[in-house]
């Protein structure tokens, strides 16, 4: 008998452990868990993730934001672990992609990948991807047109279907402004490193380039750096990153991830689990990507009739007029 009862205690705790590991929490919270692929600090992709967390935690009192760097490494393990103690996991970057097979395991965990979309649809992860190359493509208007010399460059964080969906638009942009742009293209392969951005800057200006559009996440500081040191034009990334430094930073393409992220899970809170199963595509006519030219009083290069410009180029582009090119299908 006292090995029967010790056999049931056995099997109770297995089941209890393995209840666990499929994503019950013992908190009276929803649990929110955000996972970036790298690291945060980088003032643009990974921080605007962090943004949309921290307003959760501060505007639902029932929501606890936990967050997990991966430091480029380990993105499965640390997904499965976050996915052990939370509701909502929220996957930024595209590196994640065993989502399909991890989120499965884990039916009663929800889960949003940033940047990225399964094959198929799996019944509880959104996907949420962005028409960056529809804000590249006004990015590449205004660099091209603000431009002395024509060259115009763009500085990508890796050779990757993503961040050339970027250079597609920009380039379109910049010959839609003027049909003898050239646009110089390099890449850092690193997304941490300032110096390899500022590396890739450089040559590109030595090519004539005087308005360069970082791409590269912490190592387009670097582009920064280099525009500042060589007397010539950024434009900025995700985030409005002028105000690291007004007097060469332009504009910045933004993207809202952190906004995309909140409004996403402020839907699932009122109960509404629509969005699961399905690819998101946040554009420029929902306004989760846009241009950006800093706060009031920022220094300002970009001249009034090219932003009106910009502004007319916006509305053809979301009411089909101008198809922009992308690397996505």
């Amino acid at each position: 008998m006292k090995r029967f009862l010790i056999l049931v205690l056995a099997l109770i705790l297995v089941v209890a452990a393995f209840g666990c590991r499929k994503g019950s929490t013992n908190s009276s919270k929803t649990v929110v868990s955000i996972v970036v692929a790298g690291t945060f600090g980088d003032r643009s992709f990974y921080d605007s993730s962090k943004a949309g967390g921290d307003r959760l935690a501060k505007d639902f009192s029932n929501v606890e934001v936990k967050y997990i760097e991966c430091n480029n490494d380990n993105h499965t393990v640390q997904m499965r672990n976050a996915a052990d103690v939370s509701n909502v996991v929220v996957c930024v970057g595209w590196e994640f992609y065993e989502v399909e097979q991890v989120a499965p395991e884990y039916p009663n965990v929800d889960f949003i990948w940033i940047d990225n979309a399964t094959v198929d649809p799996v019944p509880n992860v959104l996907n949420i991807t962005y028409a960056q190359n529809e804000g590249s493509f006004l990015a590449g208007y205004i660099a091209a047109s603000v431009s002395k010399t024509g060259v115009i460059g763009a500085v990508g964080g890796e050779d990757s279907d993503t961040i050339n969906d970027f250079i597609v638009g920009y380039k379109q942009g910049a010959l839609y402004a003027r049909a003898d742009a050239k646009v110089e293209v390099n890449y850092s392969n690193d997304y941490d490193d300032p110096a390899k951005g500022k590396e890739c800057a450089k040559a590109l200006h030595d090519k004539g380039a005087d308005v360069i559009f970082q791409i590269a996440s912490k190592a387009g500081d670097g582009v920064f750096e280099a525009a500042q040191e060589g007397g010539f034009y950024a434009i900025g990334v995700d985030g409005d990153q002028k105000y690291i430094n007004d007097q060469v930073i332009i504009c910045s393409m933004k993207k809202e991830v952190g906004t995309s992220i909140y409004d996403a899970i402020a839907k699932y809170l009122s109960g509404d689990k629509s969005l699961w199963g399905t690819t998101w595509v946040a554009n420029l006519s929902d306004g989760y990507v846009s241009i950006g030219y800093g706060e009031a009083g920022s220094t300002q290069q970009v001249p009034d009739d090219v932003k009106a410009a910009v502004e007319d180029l916006a509305k053809k582009i979301t009411s089909g007029e101008i198809q922009v090119d992308s690397t996505r299908k």
